[in-house]
């Protein structure tokens, strides 16, 4: 089987709900406008058909909560969306094996109930968080007790990036929004650049978790990083290196246990790189087989969803490694990390 644990969609009636919650300079230009796989299950299950035994964990797609509602609205959206990935999934089992619980961050007392609400009452998989809260970083003393949850439930936490300036309570956009390609107000040149801009933050997040001692005081967490741990396989010698260059300035108290690296190999990475093998395998150099996992960023492509399936699968079946590595990349680690019924 293959669990695809990054395939991202809007349910209806959560997209409902923000067309009637949020103003219209936001929702006009939600992901869900030009990617109709997004919503309508029928393209998603055509899709799936091309590929034997293929399921997936659902995971909600933009807009980040905490950026676009007041803490109130976002409450009420997040209980919505959760409540409709649980029907999903519950409706059509063959398709959907789990989802991932989105939180409503701008209040973090209600998220954390909101996450004991999803993995109890509606056994959500997990929690998904972008690489900055509104703004903060994942290393923010405020999240700490929300890490310590996840720990608990044994459960990971999918790290995302966001589009810089992507959706605000005002609908002001910044010059480097990249919502605004949808509307056409940007070249390609423009978006491309952005996208690297936008991938980049997962390797900042994740060197902001390591640095600030999160992966020392919980080290049983899992994060499950977006495009197989964006940077950090392909520049890992130069973390090393700047690590030793840099680390007497930060006095006693500020070093580590262990190498430096070995905090950077405790996440877990999808497979979202669209095919590509050479990358795939730096990443599989980096972090192993038993912390790749399938995900295929669908639908986000030309052809609704279709072009990344089938890259992805094509590209790990390509990978000169082990069929039983395949496996565990495909579903094995899935299964594992989301306690998923063999």
């Amino acid at each position: 089987m293959k669990i695809d644990i990054a395939s991202h969609i809007t349910p209806p009636k959560f997209r409902a709900a923000l067309e009637k919650k949020l103003p219209p300079q936001i929702t006009e230009k939600l992901p869900s406008r030009f990617l109709p796989t997004l919503v309508d299950l029928d393209t998603r299950f055509r899709i799936m058909d091309s590929y034997e035994d293929m399921t997936e964990v659902l995971t909600l797609t933009s807009p980040p909560l905490e950026q676009v509602a007041e803490p109130q609205v976002a409450v009420e959206l997040a209980q919505v969306a959760n409540d409709e990935m649980a029907e999903l999934v519950a409706r059509y089992p063959g398709r959907f094996i789990g989802a991932v619980a989105c939180l409503p961050m701008n209040d973090l007392d209600a998220a954390l109930k909101e996450a004991d609400r999803a993995i109890n009452d509606l056994n959500l998989k997990g929690i998904q968080l972008l690489c900055h809260i509104a703004g903060k970083p994942l290393d923010s003393p405020e999240f700490m007790p929300l890490y310590e949850k996840m720990v608990q439930y044994d459960l990971p936490i999918w790290i995302h990036p966001a589009h810089p300036g992507s959706g605000s309570r005002s609908g002001q956009k910044s010059p480097d929004d990249g919502w605004r390609v949808v509307t056409g107000q940007d070249d390609d040149a423009a978006f491309a650049a952005l996208d690297f801009q936008v991938t980049g933050q997962t390797s900042a997040a994740m060197t902001r978790l390591v640095y600030n001692h999160v992966l020392d005081r919980y080290p049983k967490i899992k994060f499950i990083t977006h495009h197989c741990g964006s940077s950090v396989p392909y520049f890992a010698n130069r973390l090393e290196m700047s690590y030793n260059m840099f680390k007497e300035r930060r006095g006693a108290g500020g070093d580590f246990d262990k190498p430096i690296l070995d905090y950077f190999k405790m996440f877990y990475a999808d497979t979202a790189l669209h095919g590509n093998v050479p990358a795939m395998m730096c990443g599989y150099s980096f972090f192993g087989a038993g912390h790749l996992l399938f995900g295929t960023d669908m639908p986000f492509d030309a052809e609704l969803g279709l072009w990344s399936v089938r890259k992805t699968i094509e590209a790990i079946e390509q990978m000169p490694i082990t069929d039983v590595e395949k496996r565990q990349i495909f579903e094995g680690n899935a299964r594992e990390l989301l306690h998923l019924p063999a």
